[in-house]
């Protein structure tokens, strides 16, 4: 009884120190220790990340023709996507190499490499952001939209790609936070964010008072002040510089070597979440093409449903990139490794319950969020199907960040190549075109790529090149 008293109350003390954001020193100590240390928030932080998209869907899903509102929210977000895979991207190297220098125990160099991926990404991202308000309509009709949904969704389409630069700052300040050990911070600006957004979405997209009824629009409204509020949390936390990151003026100067460094190690980083997300948009339109404006609102229902349940081992499966990375920096390598197959275990574990859960409640979860009969048959039927594959989600999402955490971008890069364009786009046109199956063969095909893309991961992984990378 003591004994068990005593590993709930260490248990207890490792949560707090965990929520509390101190950087620390993860190449000492236990590995499971660090392994929980760092997951727990960025499991968190990632569960924040997936309320937004679950949030917005809530309130669109009960609007007047909420078909049309949830395909816009699930078109938009797909074609977000792209700014994702930049953020991500970036945040993977900027993360690769603050934690290769907080392991060599160099904090000036750490901090300077992270400022200048904030100077990368802002010019890049204002760019991609002019764009996607020009074209906003074209973009939804090319992403196979009807007209109407189209014409209904391009305020909503425009506010959100013109303000992606918050989307990326949250995502690369984040990684920053991440690779210098201070998990907790990363977790916090999520909160604030989500907490706005949570308060704002009923009141702009319902009205109350004085603000009107803004319907879908309002939606957009509140995620960008929500996400606004998170980076102004993430800016101060950086100005305040009470951990190994101390910010100056000089960190923004550019520097065309560290910019130089930076980008080969992001460049295929940004391309491998660039073909993860140019293949789910192309699943997205066709399945609008062959399963109508209901087929395509269930899909993207069950998709927000699916990334709720997966950003948390994507979390997780963070933590492998931080030990990865300062471990190496520290020339501790059969450590790093160790740090790895802890955190595989630990994620199998948390994607196997997560997956009776989605088997058991999927039902429960899409009625929550849309009323139509149509959507829910589809939006459960595909969450049932892809749900087969979360363990291995699960295992292939920390392989995919200890190559990225190591710096080794360019492995799966092309493991993701291979497996999403070379192997789940054709699938899922065979299935879905050729033997008529429509959204059911999509939703097939998902899984079965995903165990693909897992099983050659574990082969590369154990061929060990990721240990030799030097960033």
């Amino acid at each position: 009884m003591g004994s068990a008293q005593a590993k709930l109350t260490a248990f207890i003390s490792i949560i707090k120190q965990s929520l509390n954001g101190e950087e620390l020193d993860y190449t000492v100590g236990s590995i499971r220790r660090s392994v929980v240390l760092l997951a727990i928030p960025m499991m968190l932080e990632m569960i924040m990340e997936s309320v937004f998209a679950l949030v917005d869907l809530y309130f669109v899903g009960h609007l007047h023709n909420s078909s049309y509102a949830i395909q816009t929210v699930g078109l938009t977000e797909s074609v977000l996507t792209v700014i994702y895979s930049l953020a991500i991207g970036i945040s993977m190297a900027a993360t690769a190499v603050v934690a290769r220098r907080i392991g060599e125990k160099d904090p000036e160099a750490a901090t300077k490499a992270g400022m200048q991926a904030i100077l990368i990404a802002s010019v890049i991202t204002l760019a991609l952001s002019v764009l996607g308000v020009v074209f906003a309509t074209k973009i939804l009709l090319l992403m196979g939209a009807s007209a109407e949904v189209a014409r209904v969704g391009t305020p909503f389409m425009q506010l959100m790609m013109g303000s992606s630069l918050f989307i990326m700052l949250l995502f690369l300040i984040n990684g920053i936070f991440r690779g210098a050990g201070n998990a907790a911070i990363a977790m916090k600006s999520l909160w604030v964010a989500n907490l706005a957004n949570i308060i704002l979405c009923p009141i702009f997209i319902n009205g109350f008072g004085p603000i009107p009824a803004y319907g879908l629009t309002g939606a957009a409204m509140a995620t960008t002040l929500g996400r606004g509020l998170g980076v102004a949390y993430q800016v101060y936390h950086l100005i305040k510089g009470n951990g190994a990151l101390q910010v100056r003026l000089a960190h923004f100067v550019p520097d065309m070597v560290q910019i130089k460094a930076l980008v080969q190690i992001a460049s295929p980083a940004v391309l491998q979440f660039v073909i993860a997300s140019c293949s789910w948009i192309f699943l997205a339109q066709l399945v609008a093409t062959t399963g109508g404006d209901h087929g395509s609102a269930g899909y993207q229902t069950a998709l927000r449903l699916l990334m709720f349940f997966i950003l948390p081992a994507w979390g997780l499966s963070n933590a492998a990139a931080t030990l990865v990375g300062q471990n190496l920096g520290a020339k501790q390598i059969d450590r790093a490794e160790q740090a790895v197959w802890k955190t595989v275990k630990y994620n199998v574990i948390f994607m196997a319950f997560v997956t009776m859960i989605s088997l058991v409640g999927a039902g429960y979860f899409v009625a929550f969020f849309t009323n139509d009969a149509q959507v829910q048959a589809v939006a459960i039927q595909a969450i049932r199907i892809m749900s087969v594959g979360y363990i291995f989600y699960g295992i292939g999402m920390v392989l995919i960040n200890t190559f990225n955490g190591a710096g080794d971008t360019w492995t799966p890069t092309w493991v993701n190549l291979g497996g999403f364009w070379a192997f789940q786009i054709p699938l899922a046109y065979l299935l879905a075109k050729t033997f008529g199956l429509g959204p059911l063969g999509v939703f097939i095909a998902i899984p079965v790529a995903e165990t693909f893309i897992t099983l050659v991961s574990i082969y590369l992984f154990k061929r060990g090149k990721w240990k030799t990378v030097k960033v």
